[in-house]
């Protein structure tokens, strides 16, 4: 047999192989979208059957709705201009949640007291949305399934008026008072419960807490699954911090560069309008791997959300695209385009992404299928809307999620190297288990903490974000295919002078809340800090007061990673080797970064 003969047979089994592959992609896919369709349970779609209180109202009509006891309600027109009409599905931590079809006087949530709720249905996690009256409430319900096992859980939420905001979903600018609408907000919550993993639940009771009137209660509004993985694994996520990015932006074209950890036959991405107060649309999004600057190797593929080029986002929800099979090469640069049509005031942002993008000019259009001619006015270094690109193929090896603050973000690192220690690892994990590699995605925010939210809402150059402990199930459980957090946070709250006993608590908390979600727990030691402008004494003692912990207390984690160590100056422990200094005495270098990567063992991921 010729070479050549010989090389289009291997072309041709190749070939049949990648498509018997990506069918099974797409089946898994289509089962997963048939998952998400009837998740609201058969004969109860948006739990209308148990709707027993009006909430929303009109705002020349508040007489018609009562959600406090006192003549308080939300304002229908708010939640339209918000994109929650009526009747919508959104899509919230992966769970579609579908809110009720609210009409004057017309019941359109329940108050939590013992119902049953029949369900039919698996998947990895239920979502409720959810607020309180009155107070914050929170009660005990009970999940039971088909193997005759119940499951008990936690369902509560922040006062709709004076709750904070870092655990919210949504935020109408007024509620409506008897004599008319008020510029008060009123806020949503959105809370999970992990499933038990492929067993079926049979019914749901909610929390008996209800005290009738006034008094304090627990409002359900919608409830949804969030399915399994399925074929998917995260390549690439990122994080919304503080910063809402500044527009307006009309008619614009955004292409964004984004490195990948592993590789696959077929892609998707996901979308994130998180935190933001308005909806916005994306009119095209397409992905193709980076040549260099904005030109791609070839031209963009289109990217589809339930068949259509356009997607709307409500205020604080999300959208999965449609499958695509698109070759994913590992550790390579990509450029997802989207063009926002129409007018955006404010969209999510994560404001350190030491990597420039580009952006077309106001009024220019769609651009986002444009290959060698894309016509940049200027480049900008955040990413938005752009939440994540999960892969698939004929091997599940599901994903690592760094989840810390700064220096898991990458902070002082080289920009445009991907020189953070979440991407040296993701090169470790390749050179050694290769087509068997699982992702390693970074969900590192500069600045966060632990236990202090520091989101404003506003864009004025802060970007701590929400608590470590509030976004906890939107930027890691709910990852698709998660099955290791690696964490490091901790040295902001002590910098800040938060007791090293409050730190501990907060990391036990977390450790707690993956594990009942079945992730993994891999906890960092916090690295030095003595030389910092932020440092005192007081500040080091609290930090090795953590690290004791940390090392003494394998029982809370699954592992701990010795990050002190690696970038520690043997002669002096409280600071960092110079080598492995960026400067200031609180960031590592790239080297440093480095050998923080070089301290995880593989076998424990």
């Amino acid at each position: 047999m010729s070479p050549s003969r010989g090389r289009r047979r291997i072309a041709l089994h190749f070939g049949i192989v990648l498509s018997l592959v990506w069918a099974a992609i797409v089946a898994g896919s289509a089962d997963q979208a048939a998952a998400s369709a009837t998740s609201i349970p058969t004969g109860l779609r948006d739990l209308s059957a148990v709707f027993d209180n009006v909430g929303i109202s009109a705002a020349g009509a508040p007489g018609s709705a009562n959600l406090d006891g006192s003549g308080h309600s939300l304002v229908a027109e708010d939640l339209v201009a918000a994109g929650w009409d009526g009747g919508r599905a959104v899509t919230v931590d992966g769970a579609p949640l579908r809110f009720p079809a609210f009409a004057p006087g017309r019941p359109d949530n329940v108050v939590a007291d013992g119902q049953r709720v029949r369900g039919g249905f698996v998947g990895a996690a239920l979502s409720f949305l959810v607020t309180s009256t009155g107070t914050a409430t929170t009660g005990t319900g009970a999940i039971a399934y088909a193997d005759g096992h119940v499951q008990s859980y936690e369902l509560g939420a922040p006062d709709w008026f004076f709750g904070p905001g870092d655990r919210m979903t949504v935020s109408f600018p007024r509620w409506n008072t008897p004599d008319g609408p008020s510029p008060f907000s009123a806020k949503l919550y959105t809370v999970s419960i992990p499933l038990a993993p492929g067993i079926p639940v049979k019914a749901i009771t909610l929390p008996k807490i209800s005290s009738g009137g006034s008094a304090p209660s627990l409002h359900v509004f919608a409830l949804g699954v969030r399915p399994g993985a399925g074929p998917w694994t995260a390549t690439w996520t990122t994080a919304t911090d503080d910063g809402l990015a500044a527009g307006p932006w009309t008619d614009r074209t955004l292409r964004m560069v984004e490195h990948t950890s592993r590789g696959g036959l077929g892609m998707r991405i996901r979308l994130d309008n998180a935190y933001d107060p308005g909806p916005l649309l994306v009119g095209h999004a397409t992905i193709a791997v980076q040549r260099e600057g904005s030109t791609p190797v070839s031209t963009p593929v289109t990217v589809t959300f339930g068949g259509r080029r356009e997607v709307g986002l409500p205020a604080g929800g999300q959208a999965v695209s449609d499958p695509v099979p698109f070759f994913v090469p590992a550790d390579a640069n990509l450029l997802v385009s989207l063009y926002l049509k129409g007018t955006v005031r404010n969209a999510p942002a994560h404001s350190v992404a030491l990597q420039d993008m580009y952006t077309t000019a106001d009024g220019s259009g769609d651009h986002a299928a444009d290959r060698g001619d894309f016509p940049s006015t200027g480049t900008f270094a955040f990413w938005t809307v752009l939440a994540g690109i999960d892969v698939a193929g004929p091997v599940l090896t599901g994903s690592v999620v760094a989840f810390g603050d700064s220096i898991t973000d990458g902070y002082s690192s080289t920009p445009g190297t991907n020189s953070r220690w979440p991407d040296f690892l993701a090169r470790r994990v390749l050179a050694s288990k290769r087509f068997f590699a699982p992702g390693v995605v970074n969900e590192g925010i500069s600045a966060n903490k632990i236990l202090q939210d520091q989101f404003s809402g506003f864009p004025d150059g802060r970007t701590g974000g929400v608590s470590g402990l509030a976004r906890l199930n939107h930027d890691l459980i709910s990852q698709p295919g998660v099955r290791t957090a690696i964490v490091l946070e901790g040295i902001n709250d002590v910098n800040a002078g938060t007791q090293a006993t409050d730190v501990i608590a907060g990391l036990t908390r977390i450790a707690a809340e993956l594990h009942a979600a079945r992730v993994r727990v891999l906890v960092g030691t916090l690295t030095p800090i003595k030389g910092c402008s932020c440092a005192t004494d007081g500040h080091m003692a609290a930090r090795d007061q953590v690290n004791a912990f940390i090392r003494n207390n394998a029982g809370v984690f699954d592992g701990w990673i010795d990050f002190d160590a690696a970038v520690r100056d043997p002669g002096d422990p409280e600071a960092m080797l110079p080598v492995y200094d960026s400067g200031d005495h609180l960031h590592p270098s790239d080297a440093g970064y480095r050998v923080m990567a070089n301290a995880i063992r593989l076998d424990a991921l």
